[in-house]
């Protein structure tokens, strides 16, 4: 089966990646959204222009699709990237938010695409375990109580895990960061064939809103086997 992967960069979208590799589906394209907004409600945002490095580091053609983040439009704006592919089914890393699940099922189904979501309604401490194990993962983003600036480019780790386990209990986020309290990068996969190096960051964090992100400025690929 010819898929495209919604690729965002993050864990889930890479933890969708991996699961189609596992599967045997033929990943033809890996598809990011750019919004203009910053809180889109379909898409992730911090560091989405460093999918093009990771793209390259996989060695699967990334297709860009560009969109205002109007709500409802921006849903549009990704139907109108997908039909004009050549694939039989789309892959999304949606863990438990409805409203993303429910318009990339529209979306494929209005295409004549397969729709898969792999790690859809999965417990989040099991999920996080696997991806602690398979990724070199970092947080770029939080919003959210007990979530301060320190953890803007921190490994995600069982240290962490443990972390937001208490978070959880204390604050009622969701563990695997679904509710928007945080957003990751994956800086290296059994996939990839080189590994994401940061070579200039820059926090930015607003204490008004109890949020930060961790700008990406500058990053290079160290390849595995010394070849490019």
């Amino acid at each position: 089966m010819r898929v495209a992967v919604l690729y965002s960069g993050g864990k889930d979208s890479n933890y969708a990646l991996y699961w189609a590799l596992k599967q045997g589906f033929e990943v033809k394209y890996l598809v990011s959204m750019v919004s203009e907004r910053e809180d889109s409600y379909m898409y992730h945002v911090p560091n989405i222009h460093l999918t093009e490095l990771q793209a390259k580091a996989i060695g699967i053609p990334l297709v860009k699709g560009f969109t205002s983040g109007e709500k409802e439009k921006e849903v549009e704006d990704l139907k109108e990237v997908l039909e004009g592919l050549r694939i039989d089914g789309v892959v999304a890393g949606a863990l438990a938010s409805e409203y993303q699940k429910k318009r990339v099922d529209r979306v494929a189904e209005e295409l004549g695409l397969e729709s898969f979501a792999p790690a859809w309604h999965r417990d989040p401490v099991d999920y996080m375990r696997e991806i602690i194990e398979i990724f070199d993962v970092v947080f770029v983003g939080v919003s959210a109580y007990g979530l301060d600036e320190k953890w803007l480019g921190r490994k995600v780790d069982e240290k962490a895990l443990e972390e937001l386990i208490k978070i959880n209990e204390k604050y009622g986020i969701h563990v695997a960061g679904e509710g928007g309290e945080f957003e990751t990068f994956v800086r290296d996969a059994p996939f990839f064939k080189a590994r994401v190096v940061f070579d200039e960051v820059e926090k930015r964090w607003d204490e008004c809103s109890y949020s930060g992100t961790l700008i990406v400025k500058g990053a290079h690929l160290e390849w595995k086997d010394a070849q490019k």
